[in-house]
């Protein structure tokens, strides 16, 4: 367990979803067992201060009120981000950078399958989405050549990469998880189910098909992740690795 990182719950029908969350993340169930004459608010923030990381399952408003008062500055503030009990999206409120709450956001989202709403500027002008597919065992360095190659055919900066995003069956391959944590980009696991109803690809790939049913990981993550992208660059294989690069489209 992390004693640094929270779950507060307001309603006990969000008790499940806070559990789980409490179990994957390595955190703390709070909020659904306050004492006798305590207020749910109150008790919020009593515990404030005692994590360095909140996850707030909630709507956004109560997140709004419950934070009232307790934000002093964005050095010393836990990061906090806020998910519905729909698990629709989830959006990081206080201490982005600072906090964490971005990464924190993109790793509910993960578990969750919502939509994660990172709104500070840095990311925000980001219009890359980097779609990932590869074998099985694949190094960091052949995850880092292929996207290199990739970037520099679209002649673009790693630097404009918001996301990376690959199928949430991949999401623990060392050879992209430890490139992510390297270059500082969150990762975004897209459900296999998600593919299936939106299978878009410019060519089927055997392999993918045979693996997991779909006709392609790359170009269809790509897509996904973005609000309303584009592809710049159709899948190009290299290595053992698949890379399609998707644009955000400006003013979305």
């Amino acid at each position: 367990m992390n004693p640094k990182l929270g779950i507060w719950v307001v309603r006990k029908e969000a008790g499940k979803l806070g559990r789980y969350l409490e179990i994957h993340l390595g955190a703390r169930l709070c909020g659904l067992d306050c004492d006798a004459g305590v207020t749910n608010r109150e008790a919020f923030a009593s515990n404030f201060s005692a994590f360095s990381q909140w996850v707030l399952v909630m709507a956004a408003g109560i997140a709004v009120r419950y934070l009232e008062g307790l934000i002093r500055h964005k050095t010393v503030d836990p990061g906090v981000v806020v998910v519905d009990e729909a698990c629709r999206f989830v959006v990081p409120l206080v201490g982005g950078h600072e906090g964490g709450a971005n990464f924190l956001a993109y790793r509910v989202a993960n578990l969750t399958g919502a939509v994660p709403v990172v709104t500070t500027a840095t990311e925000a002008l980001k219009p890359l989405v980097v779609g990932l597919g590869c074998r099985k065992g694949v190094s960091i360095d052949q995850i880092g050549a292929a996207v290199k190659e990739a970037l520099l055919t679209v002649s673009r900066a790693e630097t404009e990469i918001r996301e990376v995003a690959t199928l949430d069956l991949k999401g623990d391959e060392p050879g992209i998880v430890k490139w992510c944590e390297k270059v500082g980009v969150p990762l975004r696991l897209i459900p296999l189910s998600l593919i299936q109803e939106r299978p878009w690809v410019t060519a089927s790939s055997p392999f993918v098909h045979f693996q997991f049913g779909i006709e392609g990981v790359c170009e269809p993550c790509a897509l996904l992740a973005t609000f309303k992208g584009r592809l710049i660059l159709r899948k190009i294989t290299r290595n053992g690795v698949a890379v399609a690069i998707a644009e955000e489209l400006p003013g979305v």
